[in-house]
C-alpha cells in the first residue's frame, strides 16, 4: 500500500525536483515578492536585509564545513573503516539494512543533529558496500533516504537548540511571566521521549515498507565505491570485504607501502611520515576535552563535535602525511556548502529585516486556542523552516510571539517550545538545505532520496501533531 503511493511521488520528484541551488535561488525571490506583498517594505528594504544577511551564517558555514570534512576523514581512517565494515554486516536482508540505516541514523541524531547527517551519510555507504559485495540488492536512494529519515527527530534530542535557547539564561523567556523552562520540562519530558521513540519506529517502518520487490528496478551504489576484491566467507558463500585491505578509494597507500622511487627519504620526509607529532596533538586536545566537560558539563556544541572528531582523527593517522592525504580528499565534501549557505542566509536576512516571519507566526496565533497553540506553532515552523532551515535562528525570531501567545492564553510554555521545534525538524524531510552534508558523503543529489523522505514527512508529522494535540488537551 505505502509502496504503492510512493511511486508515483517518487517519480515526480524525480522528475520535477531541481538542484538544491536552483531551490535556493528560486526560494530567495519567493520570499522576496512574499516580503513586498506581505509586509510594508520596499524593494530597496528587501534587497538590503538581503544583502545584509548574506554573511549572517558564516560561522555557521565554517562549523558545518569543518565537520563534512572531520567526518569524512574519520570515516576513512584505517581503523574506523575495519569498525564501519563490522557494523555494516549487520543487516541480512534489506528490510534490516534500511532499518537499521534509519535507526542508527536517528540514535545519533538524538545525541547531535551533525552526527546524525555523518553518521547516516556514512552508515549507508558503507551498509551498500557490505551489501553489494553479498549479493545483496539494496536501492541505494532509499538507503540513503533512510539515513535522512532518521534525522527527522533531532530537534527532539540532546542537541535541539530551541529547548537550550529556552533554557538559557539570558533568554528572552526571562521577561514573560513563566520564565526559563528548563530541558527537563521540554526535551527530557516523558511525553518527548515517548514522541521521540514512536515518531523513530514509525518512519522505520515506512522506509521498511517502502523497500523494492524482487521486480522492481533498483539503483545500486555508485561505481565511486568499487566492491572490495578480496573475498571472505561470509556464511553463504557470499563475500565480504577484508578488513586488512584499505578500501578502493582511500587516497592513502596501505601501510607498510614503499616509498616512492628516488633514493632514501630525507628528514623532512622522514619527519612527514613520524607518528609522533600527530598523536602528541591529539593527546592535547583529549586532554582539553576532558577538562571541558569535567568543567562544563555534557554541553555537546559543534565546536566541541569538531574537536572531538579531530582528535580521533589525530590518535589514529599514523603519520601527518596520511593526515593530509584524507583530509585532501575530504575537501570534495564542502563546495555546496560554501555555495548554498549564504542563499539561506541572505533568505533569512530578509525575512528578519521585513518582518515577515511575524507575519507567518501571527497568523496561526490569531486562530489558535489554548489545546491547539502548540499544534499550530509546530504548522508554523514547519512552514517558516522551508524559509529559515536553522533551528536556533528559527526559535530566535518565531519563538517570541508564540510564548507571548502562550502567556496570554494560558497555554503551557513547553508545548509551545516543542511545537516549535517539531515544526523545524519536521519539514527538513523536503527541504534541500540539511541534506547537503549527506548527499556530498553518500555521492546523490536531492532529488534522488527526496520522493522517500516526503513519506517521512507524513508519517512523522501525524505522530509529533497528534502528540501535541494529547499534551495540549491534557
Amino acid at each position: 500500500m505505502l509502496r504503492a503511493v510512493a511511486r508515483p511521488l517518487v517519480n515526480v520528484v524525480e522528475r520535477w525536483m531541481p538542484d538544491a541551488l536552483v531551490f535556493a535561488i528560486v526560494l530567495t525571490f519567493v520570499v522576496a515578492l512574499a516580503a513586498l506583498g506581505l509586509t510594508d517594505s520596499g524593494p530597496l528594504e528587501v534587497i538590503r536585509g538581503w544583502g545584509d544577511g548574506l554573511a549572517g551564517l558564516l560561522d555557521f558555514i565554517a562549523q558545518i564545513s569543518i565537520v563534512l570534512v572531520l567526518g569524512y576523514t574519520l570515516a576513512h581512517t584505517r581503523p574506523v573503516q575495519r569498525m564501519l565494515q563490522r557494523i555494516a554486516r549487520f543487516p541480512r536482508t534489506p528490510a534490516m539494512a534500511y532499518g537499521f540505516v534509519t535507526v542508527v541514523a536517528g540514535i545519533a541524531s538524538l545525541v547531535s543533529w551533525a552526527l546524525g547527517l555523518i553518521v547516516g551519510g556514512i552508515v549507508a555507504v558503507e551498509v551498500a558496500r557490505v551489501a553489494r559485495s553479498r549479493g545483496l540488492r539494496l536501492h541505494y536512494p532509499l538507503l540513503v533516504a533512510s539515513a535522512y529519515s532518521g534525522y527527522v527527530i533531532w530537534h527532539m534530542g540532546y542537541s535541539g537548540s530551541g529547548p537550550l535557547a529556552a533554557a538559557t539564561p539570558g533568554s528572552f523567556l526571562e521577561e514573560l511571566e513563566f520564565g526559563l523552562v528548563p530541558v527537563t520540562q521540554t526535551t527530557f519530558s516523558t511525553w518527548n521521549i515517548i514522541a521521540a521513540v514512536v515518531t523513530l519506529v514509525a518512519v522505520t517502518a515506512a522506509m521498511v515498507l517502502l523497500r523494492p520487490t524482487a521486480d522492481d528496478p533498483i539503483v545500486e551504489l555508485a561505481d565511486k565505491y568499487p566492491e572490495e576484491e578480496t573475498p571472505e566467507n561470509d556464511g553463504g558463500g557470499a563475500t565480504a570485504p577484508d578488513e586488512a585491505t584499505p578500501r578502493a578509494d582511500s587516497p592513502v597507500p596501505p601501510e607498510g607501502s614503499p616509498e616512492e622511487p628516488g633514493g632514501p627519504p630525507t628528514p623532512a620526509e622522514r619527519i612527514d611520515g613520524t607518528r609522533i607529532l600527530t598523536l602528541a596533538l591529539g593527546v592535547a586536545l583529549v586532554i582539553y576535552l576532558l577538562l571541558y566537560f569535567v568543567q562544563e558539563g555534557f554541553a555537546l556544541t559543534l565546536d566541541i563535535v569538531n574537536w572531538s572528531f579531530l582528535a580521533a582523527i589525530l590518535l589514529i593517522v599514523s603519520s601527518p602525511r596520511e593526515l593530509v592525504g584524507l583530509i585532501t580528499e575530504a575537501g570534495r565534501t564542502v563546495g555546496n556548502v560554501l555555495l548554498q549557505y549564504p542563499l539561506y542566509a541572505g533568505i533569512l536576512g530578509m525575512m528578519s529585516a521585513t518582518g515577515l516571519v511575524e507575519v507567518f507566526s501571527q497568523f496561526f496565533v490569531n486562530i489558535a486556542t489554548p489545546g491547539t497553540l502548540g499544534a499550530w506553532a509546530m504548522i508554523s515552523g514547519g512552514i517558516i523552516n522551508f524559509f529559515v532551515p536553522s533551528g536556533g535562528g528559527q526559535f530566535a525570531i518565531q519563538g517570541p510571539v508564540f510564548l507571548q501567545a502562550a502567556q496570554e492564553l494560558g497555554t503551557d510554555p513547553e508545548v509551545v517550545i516543542m511545537g516549535v521545534a517539531y515544526g523545524d525538524q519536521w519539514t527538513n524531510m523536503v527541504q534541500p538545505f540539511w541534506t547537503i552534508p549527506l548527499l556530498a558523503i553518500a555521492g546523490l543529489s536531492v532529488r534522488d532520496i527526496m520522493g522517500y523522505t516526503t513519506i517521512t514527512l507524513f508519517v512523522s508529522g501525524i505522530v509529533m501533531f497528534a502528540t501535541l494535540l494529547i499534551v495540549g488537551a491534557g
